[in-house]
């Protein structure tokens, strides 16, 4: 077989192994890879290339950015900071049409700027904000499906785990990366906020919400004041060179040690729970990176980026609407498999594609995090949907999925006025 064709194959052979076998993402890349760098050279240099990537992938101090920023999100998690947040967004917003879905992706925002985690954003406010949308007379699609939306921004506002991974694998500044991320996020955030409010014009339910004054709102503000300490100091700190992405991520998660003692939420039992899921989720990822890094090495080996990298520029098409079909393919893996996984095995071959084509790699990295958002929300993989079903036990899944619908068009929104405003996400990074 020639170069292309194999390396068209061992594509073809890692989805099957993930989506049939059921072998997990990084082991699979492993395998396939190792396997077909013996095919194209030989044993001794596939040998040679594993065995060099796990310790030099393993012993990179990059790596420590993913460690760090998974404890921040961890400890984040287990000192509820998110609380606050929520009764905060609960008074001030409550009152209006669809209020308190409004209020929840208020506080996801929140939330999602002190953790880089979709999965624990969702099940962190959810576990607040779900009670008191069904006290409230809130409907369970309306209620489920908002909290699983909000839930997607922890992947898009910084510090996020999706950037993280995409800093490493395309070697951009996760700084800027970070930059890149800040006002789409808020996008994303309005067009939830405005597509709640619409579907509680559509759908009127019978809600009533007390009233709060104005002494009562202004005292509510204290519960986001922690989170503003994190998000400004974190960062802040990246934007102004103070400390690098790896030390953003122990300073943030040494903050919220310090909130907690001094808010007496703070036991020892959490930290070694935080630390322990920390440990195995980073070990995880780990994996996934190496497979990555050996699964790219053998597409390098395969030309199959470069060359279709060529076929693809030389297409009688618009650069744009090439880009719109490389979104349309990461909805459709994003429905199929997980967010880590869709990332380390597409981003080696498209990441170069895009570059030939002229596009900006932060551009670039900011719609990648916008189809793996749409991914966390669809069926029937949708992580984000089974989070919440883990907490609305009463709630069948199709009712979260119908739920999201409107939500999933907002990502749909987002993307599109991201493509014809560049500036939109490249607008922070210039100025860094």
């Amino acid at each position: 077989m020639s170069s292309i064709t194999v390396g068209i194959t061992a594509f073809v052979l890692v989805l099957v192994l993930i989506l049939f076998v059921k072998i997990p993402v990084g082991y699979a890349m492993i395998f396939v890879a190792v396997a077909e760098i013996a095919y194209l050279t030989s044993f001794e240099t596939a040998a040679g290339v594993l065995g060099g990537q796990i310790f030099s992938s393993s012993a990179s101090y990059d790596m420590a950015v993913v460690a760090m920023f998974i404890l921040m999100g961890e400890l984040a998690f287990a000192t509820r900071i998110s609380d606050k947040a929520y009764e905060a967004a609960f008074k001030w917003l409550g009152k209006l049409r669809g209020g308190l879905a409004i209020a929840t992706i208020g506080a996801c925002s929140a939330f999602a700027a002190v953790c880089g985690s979709s999965p624990a954003t969702a099940a962190t406010v959810g576990s607040v904000a779900l009670p008191e949308m069904k006290k409230y007379g809130y409907d369970d699609s309306m209620a489920t499906g908002s909290i699983a939306a909000g839930g997607v921004l922890g992947i898009l506002i910084p510090p996020s785990m999706g950037f993280i991974l995409l800093g490493l694998l395309t070697e951009q500044s996760i700084s800027k990366l970070y930059m890149a991320g800040i006002v789409p996020g808020i996008l994303l955030a309005m067009l939830f906020m405005i597509t709640a409010y619409i579907v509680a014009m559509i759908n009127p339910q019978r809600i009533s919400v007390p009233s709060f004054s104005l002494k009562e709102k202004l005292i509510s503000l204290k519960g986001v004041l922690d989170v503003l300490i994190i998000f400004l100091v974190v960062i802040g700190g990246l934007f102004y060179g103070l400390f690098s992405p790896t030390e953003a991520g122990a300073v943030g998660a040494f903050i919220i040690m310090i909130i907690s003692f001094i808010k007496k939420t703070f036991s020892w039992q959490k930290l070694w729970e935080s630390l322990a899921r920390s440990t195995i989720m980073a070990g995880m990822i780990m994996i996934i990176y190496i497979g990555a890094k050996i699964f790219s090495y053998f597409l390098a080996a395969s030309t199959l980026p470069f060359r279709l990298g060529e076929m693809i520029a030389n297409l009688p098409l618009p650069p744009i609407l090439i880009m719109a079909a490389i979104l349309i393919l990461w909805i459709i893996l994003g429905c199929l498999m997980d967010a880590i996984a869709m990332i380390m095995l597409t981003v080696p071959i498209l990441f170069p594609i895009t570059i030939q084509l002229g596009f900006d790699p932060l551009w670039f990295g900011v719609l990648a995090v916008l189809a793996i958002e749409a991914g966390l929300i669809t069926p029937p993989i949708g992580m984000n949907v089974y989070v919440i079903a883990g907490i609305a036990k009463d709630t069948p899944v199709h009712i979260i999925f119908r739920g999201i619908i409107p939500f999933f068009a907002a990502i749909v929104v987002c993307m599109i006025l991201i493509m014809a405003f560049p500036k939109i996400a490249l607008f922070l990074p210039n100025i860094l």
